[in-house]
């Protein structure tokens, strides 16, 4: 276990934001925004399959991660901050290790800490991991969709449900591959990158207590206010979090 001293972000920072499960770049952008408007540089990403008319057939973990490391080294960013919101955890752990010398922190947003080769899913309990299985089994293009009730209890439960059907309605079924495949790598950070983790104070989604997860990597959570949908109910204490972490 490692302990990563926090410090205020560099200015020359940017901040790669990977969205979790169902979400896609537009759930980051009132966050982005607001690190824009502090003079620092943010990028959103959409991970293949969760955009606009993608096809999620067939896509797996591996298609997250290259996807990330594609976005960044094609707009040859350097001091990179990774932030993964939920299961973007994942694409982005992954990405890490394999942008060795452009990331310089990763900041695990109410998210699972990837255990080194396994899944998302792994880290559910297993009655809840095998309902996950059975509803991508059942998909006809192999996809994860969340069902209303869920949602409402797990990842926003402190909002009014007029709010809740407005994110709810952005949503997309998440391909089952990335819920399914195992994060290929020896260990869980790179031992040259910082790490950070930012909780939201009434976070339900988690599979184990963010904290737990905090203690994982050797640090203290930065709280903020809200549920797992903090990014965007909460937006200023957020990115003000992030510029701390």
């Amino acid at each position: 276990m490692r302990y990563v001293e926090s410090r205020a972000m560099s200015l020359t920072s940017t901040f790669v934001l990977v969205p979790g499960a169902w979400h896609g770049g537009w759930a980051w952008r009132p966050v982005a925004r607001r690190l824009r408007a502090a003079g620092q540089k943010a990028v959103v990403v959409t991970m293949p399959g969760l955009g606009d008319d993608d096809d999620p057939r067939g896509l797996g973990l591996e298609d997250a991660v290259a996807h990330v490391v594609h976005e960044v080294e094609r707009r040859d960013l350097t001091d990179v901050v990774l932030v993964g919101h939920s299961w973007g955890s994942f694409p982005a752990t992954g990405a890490a290790h394999r942008l060795s010398g452009r990331v310089v922190k990763i900041v695990y947003f109410s998210a699972p800490v990837p255990t080194p080769r396994a899944s998302q899913n792994d880290l559910l309990d297993p009655q809840t991991g095998e309902y996950v299985q059975t509803l991508i089994d059942a998909s006809s293009d192999g996809t994860f969709a969340l069902p209303f009730e869920l949602f409402q209890q797990l990842l926003m439960p402190d909002e009014p449900e007029r709010a809740q059907r407005i994110v709810f309605d952005q949503l997309v079924p998440q391909p089952g591959g990335y819920m399914l495949d195992p994060l290929d790598v020896a260990q869980a950070t790179p031992a040259e990158v910082a790490v950070a983790y930012v909780l939201a104070r009434e976070d339900r989604a988690l599979p184990r207590p963010g904290h737990e997860f905090a203690a994982q990597l050797g640090v203290e959570p930065i709280m903020v206010p809200g549920s797992h949908e903090a990014l965007l109910t909460h937006p200023d204490e957020v990115t003000e979090a992030l510029r701390a972490a």
